[in-house]
């Protein structure tokens, strides 16, 4: 449902992420989780439920294949977007055993799964891939400092 171009939707990203992170916290307490937030709001200009679903794929994959940590950050990046938009990054990023790089793009494809050990439907990441397409954003698998995966989302902001 992304209204890509219309500045109609309103959402303060730090909220919504603190409110995910806590709900992920009280199911599985055996996983550290931190959570990074910038001083400043940063608000997407973007559906509330888009945000959402976007953040809760990547992490449930986070928490999915955490040995113990999983990282999360939020902060504006300096510089603008090629039509002069503000943007912001959201990177989710554990300590599991992470995607071989040349497996990241495989792992995008809709109904890929890269491990058949583990349940799921192989439709997250492509949901991601789909919706950050749709509000004009980019999204990268990389290795996490962590030794897991690090996915990082760069969506624009509004302000």
């Amino acid at each position: 449902a992304a209204q890509r171009d219309s500045v109609v939707y309103r959402t303060p990203v730090a909220p919504l992420v603190q409110r995910m992170v806590r709900v992920l916290q009280k199911l599985k307490p055996e996983t550290s989780l931190t959570l990074s937030l910038p001083a400043t709001e940063i608000i997407f200009g973007g559906e509330r439920e888009d945000l959402e679903e976007l953040l809760g794929n990547l992490l449930d994959n986070a928490m999915k294949w955490a040995k113990r940590a999983v990282a999360v950050s939020v902060a504006p990046v300096s510089g603008k977007d090629g039509v002069g938009a503000n943007l912001f990054e959201i990177a989710i990023e554990d300590d599991g055993p992470g995607i071989p790089e040349d497996s990241a793009r495989e792992a995008l494809k809709r109904g890929r799964r890269l491990d058949e050990t583990k349940p799921g439907t192989g439709l997250g990441l492509a949901i991601v891939a789909d919706l950050v397409n749709e509000y004009g954003g980019a999204l990268a698998l990389e290795r996490s400092a962590m030794g897991g995966l690090k996915a990082v989302v760069r969506l624009r902001s509004l302000q």
